[in-house]
């Protein structure tokens, strides 16, 4: 299949640096990127006319929950920190998540997210209860599968179960560490794909290294994974309460305490490290560990704000992320490079990250952090994940430097989103979806969950 993209009013590359911008037609040929520049259509070649719009790659979220998204505004949580808001909703809704739930949920979410321009996303999830009629796992790929999404399932759970402040709450699943690694191999050999643009990955993905397993068993999950060849992920450091509790359990602070069970390196990211000193951040840049930055979340709960730009510029890898649904209520990539592009402005100054550098954060170095350098870049020879943004909303009027209205602007209507040179949005539409049925489903299971 041959396709070339035309008008385009410009293109942010997700590269660094003077190839952060460039510009011209855009030819695909058996999903991948052929050719750059002022380009004549081919004999038979279809032609997608981008009418001035900017072109960036799809953009990657490393860090979600999607099961969450029929958790959004719960009233007794809307205004608690991280502590109290996990016991109010995940631990107090998780057993109530049946397999239609779940399925609403992550097309939700996927949708959301292919709507403002995401191809990639990685899913902490890590409900797997053997209390529940169904593979929560099977229902997750099948979703991506069905509206055209890389999806890289990051395959949670505990050992160790969480005591909260009230006997109300149903324990949330743990499983012995030999049948969380079986059932974590299994599932690498029924999805898991190797290659460099692969659709499908897992990684290993406890929700809590410092209280959720054992450090004896954090060791040996790194051991595991890596045999296994994949990559390792949980969240770090994302309130004071964390780092606390790891100074007074084990006389270290968190990243200090993860690396010496092996949790450093190329092959490993977390989600938030909000709270992180001088001495973290030259070791995650020394390691190449990545940062899945989720400001919109940290905002909601008022956690803080993660020093994403002192690890980018030590040269350290960061990438960004949405986090659950239910600590930002929208899945939405626009608003989370704006939030991302604002926040550190706030706290640094005017000059403390340009536009290009979040586009870069929500691309390539996600790419690379999870472990796919072919996609993520507008280049000759990457993978053609491109999106289209087009510039005739009221919020992208009167822009002097139209090409980076996507992060700018806050966000930007998106016309097509391709993946592999596949379209799967279109004249901004997802192809074959109901969404008016979708969304009339949401809320009768929002509605089954509060009853319930």
């Amino acid at each position: 299949m041959s396709l070339l993209i035309q008008n385009i009013g410009g293109i942010l590359t997700g590269l660094r640096g003077e190839s952060a911008r460039s510009a011209g037609d855009i030819r695909i040929r058996d999903g991948r990127i052929t050719e750059i520049g002022h380009l004549a259509p081919d004999s038979g070649e279809k032609v997608l006319n981008a009418k001035g719009g900017i072109a960036t790659p799809g953009l990657i979220s490393t860090h979600h929950h999607l099961f969450q998204s029929v958790l959004k505004a719960v009233p007794t949580a809307i205004n608690k920190p991280l502590e109290p808001w996990l016991r109010l909703v995940p631990n107090t809704y998780w057993n109530r998540i049946d397999e239609r739930a779940l399925n609403v949920a992550a097309r939700i979410g996927m949708v959301e997210l292919l709507l403002s321009g995401c191809t990639t996303v990685a899913d902490h999830h890590y409900l797997f209860a053997d209390m529940y009629a169904y593979d929560p796992a099977a229902v997750l790929f099948e979703a991506a599968e069905d509206l055209g999404l890389r999806y890289v399932l990051a395959r949670g759970g505990t050992t160790r179960a969480r005591k909260f402040d009230t006997d109300d709450i149903i324990p949330a699943p743990t499983e012995t560490l030999d049948v969380m690694m079986k059932r974590v191999e299994g599932l690498v050999g029924r999805y898991h794909q190797s290659g460099p643009n692969a659709k499908r990955r897992i990684a290993l993905a406890p929700n809590t290294p410092t209280w959720g397993v054992t450090p004896d068993e954090l060791r040996e999950m790194a051991i595991a994974a890596r045999s296994m060849g994949i990559s390792l992920h949980s969240h770090l450091s994302e309130t004071e309460n964390y780092v606390r509790f790891c100074l007074e359990t084990y006389g270290m602070r968190p990243l200090q305490f993860v690396a010496e069970h092996g949790w450093v390196g190329e092959d490993v990211w977390f989600a938030h490290l909000v709270h992180l000193d001088e001495s973290e951040l030259a070791l995650m840049a020394q390691t190449g560990t990545g940062m899945a930055h989720c400001p919109q979340s940290n905002c909601r709960l008022g956690s803080g704000i993660a020093p994403a730009p002192a690890l980018d510029a030590l040269g350290g890898r960061v990438s960004l992320a949405v986090d659950g649904a239910a600590s930002n209520e929208a899945c939405d990539m626009g608003a989370e490079m704006h939030c991302a592009w604002m926040i550190h402005r706030a706290v640094h100054g005017a000059d403390a990250v340009m536009a290009e550098d979040v586009m870069r954060w929500s691309t390539s170095a996600g790419a690379q952090i999870l472990g796919l350098p072919d996609v993520g870049r507008v280049e000759v020879g990457g993978a053609a994940d491109l999106v289209i943004h087009g510039l005739d909303a009221p919020r992208c009027a009167g822009l002097h430097d139209p090409l980076i209205a996507p992060v700018v602007s806050g966000a930007t209507t998106v016309r097509h989103v391709l993946m592999d040179g596949v379209p799967v949005v279109v004249d901004g539409a997802i192809p074959g979806l109901d969404l008016e049925a979708l969304l009339v489903e949401a809320r009768d299971v929002v509605g089954c969950l509060t009853r319930a």
